[in-house]
């Protein structure tokens, strides 16, 4: 039979042709992948191991030439995807690089040196970012006589750094480093090359990692590397054995190949200086063919027997590389029926999308643009229509708040003491609302709070100050005493409240427009790709809502002023039966505590003990006014001179005295508390009323006609700005010629899937794919 013929008869040049169309298609959906960020799994070996484990080496050797940095530290801060392709024909690797910021399509040819001036000037400037790492791939196509038909992704070498404060610059890179490759390996139709350099299988460094994504191992190939200086360290062959054939105790789950692969490379640079070991890659590759064949002899002197067919295709870089071959192709076959559908689905998508940017370029004139502003606007006011009324479609964990998240982003109800009120006792509190139910929950939280506020503490220093000095007479006059302390206590008191409640319900209608948003774009209503109308229109929105509360604060506030200004008693005065059942006490009382003279000492009657000092007079002759405990009494002359004494003594403890007596702070307190409560009601039903008339129905009523009136001015004014018609033109023509090169590239691929996968029905592609021919004398080599 001839060489260049397979066993059916087949030249091989053709069964190498075939193969290669497959190894191109796969690396074409690989780099579509990555460009445009489609979901196209494109099977590939993802090599993960720590810095010292000999990752960079390893990759050189199952390539079979150099052209990374190899050593200590860092040398790798972006993964570098390698598409080899085994090419009889050439003699020197050609690399070609994919260059982020050109047509995906092409590629740069550059020669080794290069290639590694590249990645030095990378790993030079991600070295003096902030990052230090990217996830972007470097992307590198070979043929060589020496490379395995493989995809490779090598990713930056894993840290462990040591505890301690001096080292957290390092322990910051070790978690970037660990985060970047987790995030790699979560790809799961890649294949995960896990490199462990140690001589016991109970340490796992980087297995540690590995199985917290791979947790069984199901698509992990483990390596142990350095066998070359792991062979002297063992004493007894009985070591030797487990090393080889670990138990399945130690190595849990179902890994790949059923148990670790072992390799060597040898040290030394390919080059033409003094300190270059090797001259040419061949003897390079002729070196890592000989560290094999003496690992083996090695080996089998320790076990003092001959190595089983299963060990030997376990050792070795030549072994592994024919491993991964089979696998990585036999993941091929597999994946190209399913890889159609997605091609299909994503070329129907794509067209679609094509289609729509040509549709927008049909309408980029005033009459069109007009009208879709005014549907816009509709659309827009009818979504902020159902958010008040009530919807579900908004999905609550991405847009609702709790009451404890509306507290940090849009202020808190806090009193003048700081104290904020749990909010676990707000009636669903916990809830993530938006919209209508948000509005109401914020309201319901202003009237649980201001509704409980009481009357803040009065000192006697407030109370004697209060009294001052009348313009006709220097008696005192407490009635005036209490509004005044009243008054000043409920501005106090009450006005930052106003401020918050008018913060909170702007924070709830201002969140109103990135809901709605959201809604347009679900129901595909949404105006993309004009983004100065919809800024014009977002802020047209948000200057209403702040000009509209601030409008309807400026009302609550004229309220506030009014209420504290002039106290009048059938507004103040609440309850007067408690205040006249407060003062019947005060005969017997202060008579019962003449010469004791005890302080109230703070202890205030509650709020329902009445609001004034005396009750309105209705007109009546003060004549015909008698103070309530009289009411009963008789005409006789001993009670009235009894209530004369009485009235009095009253007199001169509240009119001409100076001295502040128990009574007479008692009196101040309660009407104090009166008047501080008959304003807190007050204001809590005016402003509660306010904002719902003057700043929720005006988002009903006011703004569809403000909104318009804006929008015509503007396509009055400035038409071309507003849509910004020149560079949508040309954003548009961007869009549509990037979009055309994605649809072309997936209908070619789809198209070359679709042949090999017609190949595959008929049997035309080999099952296997082609191994490198062996050229070394000794069969063991490879």
């Amino acid at each position: 039979m001839e060489e260049s013929e397979e066993a059916g008869g087949i030249p091989m040049e053709v069964e190498l042709e075939k193969q290669w169309r497959l190894y191109e298609a796969y690396n074409e959906l690989h780099s579509l992948a990555q460009e445009f960020e489609t979901p196209f799994e494109s099977p590939a070996v993802l090599v993960v191991g720590h810095q010292t484990d000999g990752k960079s080496a390893l990759v050189e050797a199952l390539m079979g030439f150099q052209f990374n940095h190899v050593g200590g530290g860092t040398k790798t801060r972006r993964p570098i995807t390698l598409h080899m392709k085994y090419n009889p024909l050439c003699h020197i690797p050609l690399c070609r690089l994919l260059l982020s910021d050109s047509d995906p399509t092409l590629s740069q040819e550059m020669s080794l040196q290069q290639i590694q001036a590249y990645i030095e000037a990378e790993n030079l400037r991600l070295e003096r970012d902030p990052c230090q790492f990217s996830t972007k791939e470097i992307i590198i196509k070979v043929e060589y006589k020496n490379c395995p038909n493989l995809t490779i992704i090598d990713t930056p070498g894993l840290i462990a750094p040591a505890p301690g404060r001096k080292n957290r610059a390092l322990q910051s890179q070790g978690r970037a480093v660990e985060s970047l490759v987790r995030a790699k390996m979560q790809h799961k139709e890649l294949i995960i090359l896990c490199l462990e350099d140690c001589s016991d299988w109970s340490n796992a460094t980087t297995r540690r990692v590995v199985m917290q994504i791979d947790p069984e191992l199901s698509r992990t190939v483990i390596v142990s590397t350095k066998l070359d200086t792991k062979i002297p360290q063992f004493a007894r062959s009985s070591d030797v054995e487990v090393f080889l054939s670990p138990p399945a105790c130690t190595l849990d789950g179902f890994l790949l190949g059923d148990s670790p692969f072992f390799t060597s490379v040898p040290s030394g640079r390919v080059g033409s200086g003094h300190d270059s070991v090797y001259r040419t890659n061949d003897e390079f590759k002729q070196s890592i063919s000989l560290r094999e064949v003496e690992d083996v002899k090695s080996l089998e002197e320790k076990l003092g027997r001959t190595l089983s067919k299963r060990e030997m295709s376990r050792i070795g870089v030549s072994k592994l590389r024919s491993f991964l071959e089979e696998l990585l192709w036999k993941r091929y076959m597999d994946n190209v029926p399913m890889i159609i559908p997605l091609l299909e689905k994503e070329y129907h998508s794509t067209t679609r999308k094509l289609n729509e940017i040509n549709r927008e370029l049909s309408t980029l004139d005033e009459v069109k643009l007009k009208e879709k502003g005014r549907a816009f606007h509709d659309l827009f006011l009818t979504k902020l229509s159902l958010l008040l009324k009530g919807t579900v479609v908004a999905p609550p964990d991405k847009f609702g708040e709790t009451l404890q998240d509306e507290r940090i982003n849009g202020g808190a109800f806090v009193a003048s003491d700081g104290v904020q009120f749990p909010h676990k006792l707000i009636p669903n509190a916990g809830m993530r609302l938006y919209g209508g139910a948000q509005y109401h929950r914020a309201m319901a939280e202003f009237r649980f709070v201001v509704g409980g506020i009481k009357c803040p503490p009065i000192t006697r220093e407030e109370i004697v100050n209060a009294c001052g000095v009348e313009d006709i007479h220097d008696g005192t006059n407490y009635s005036r005493t209490a509004c005044v302390i009243a008054v000043a206590k409920a501005r106090d008191t009450f006005e930052p409240f106003l401020h918050q409640l008018g913060g909170r319900l702007l924070h709830i209608l201002k969140r109103l427009l990135p809901i709605s948003v959201y809604l347009l774009q679900k129901d595909g209503e949404y105006l993309s790709g004009h983004e100065v109308f919809l800024r014009r229109v977002a802020t047209a929105f948000n200057n209403f809502a702040e000009t509209t509360e601030r409008a309807c604060r400026d009302k609550c506030m004229e309220d506030l002023i009014s209420t504290t200004r002039y106290v009048t008693w059938s507004l103040h005065n609440k309850n007067r039966a408690g205040l006249r059942q407060f003062l019947d006490s005060f005969g017997g009382t202060e008579q019962s505590n003449t010469g004791s003279n005890p302080l109230f000492a703070g202890n205030a009657p509650d709020s329902s003990l009445g609001s004034v000092a005396y009750e309105k007079q209705d007109n009546k002759p003060r004549e015909d006014v008698k103070l309530s405990h009289l009411a009963s009494g008789t005409d006789s002359s001993s009670s009235i001179q009894a209530t004369e004494t009485k009235l009095a003594d009253l007199l001169d403890s509240t009119l001409w005295n100076r001295r502040l007596a128990p009574s007479s702070e008692r009196i101040v307190y309660a009407l104090v508390q009166q008047i501080f409560h008959g304003i807190r009601e007050y204001f809590l039903a005016s402003a509660e009323l306010k904002f719902n008339c003057f700043l929720l129905m005006p988002v009903v009523d006011k703004l569809p006609a403000l909104l318009r009136e804006d929008l015509e001015s503007a396509f009055e004014d400035d038409m071309d700005n507003i849509f910004d018609i020149t560079n949508l033109q040309h954003s548009l023509g961007l869009r549509k010629r990037d979009t055309e090169i994605e649809l072309k590239r997936i209908k070619r691929l789809k198209e070359k899937f679709r042949q090999i996968h017609e190949q595959l029905s008929s049997h035309q592609v080999m099952t296997k794919p082609f191994t490198i021919p062996r050229s070394d004398p000794d069969p063991k080599c490879y």
